[in-house]
């Protein structure tokens, strides 16, 4: 059994619910580094709100920062998106396994042949002929309304 690191998938997981975080992410996988700038130029936030989000991504492990000068170079690492995916594969296996025993037993028990079932006919009225209806409202009568009809929608 393979033995997964609680606050390692914690950090992952938390990190990964931002909207903001995971276009940040998939800014990184597009190029080998980005500067912060570069990464903060297509976001409507600040510089600092931006910075925030890349010292959680850096808690979590998913992003590595190194500084040259005046300028922080960010680029995406791997390894706790694979114990994340590890262990969101456990899960998907078990679905998995589940809809193809739910798909063997559909195909084993198809559903009968379509028979048809004896139509019932309400009795005429006056306006309207004898016709077949459906087997749900056979029985149902239609009731008087309760309401009192609509008063005047316009004042003259």
């Amino acid at each position: 059994m393979v033995k997964y690191q609680e606050d390692v998938l914690d950090r992952t997981f938390a990190a990964l619910s931002d909207p903001t975080r995971r276009a940040l992410l998939a800014r990184l996988g597009d190029r080998e580094s980005l500067s912060v700038s570069e990464l903060a130029q297509p976001f409507s936030i600040s510089l600092p709100a931006i910075m925030k989000h890349l010292d959680v991504l850096s808690d979590a492990g998913l992003i590595a920062r190194e500084k040259t000068g005046r300028t922080v170079a960010c680029r995406l690492t791997a390894s706790p998106m694979e114990q994340a995916m590890d262990w969101l594969n456990r899960y998907r296996r078990f679905w998995s396994d589940n809809l193809d025993r739910l798909a063997a037993f559909v195909e084993e028990d198809p559903w009968p042949p379509s028979q048809a079932l004896p139509r019932k006919t309400l009795p005429a009225t006056p306006n309207s002929p004898r016709a077949p209806v459906s087997r749900s409202r056979a029985g149902s009568t239609r009731r008087p309304k309760k309401s009192t009809p609509r008063g005047p929608t316009r004042k003259s």
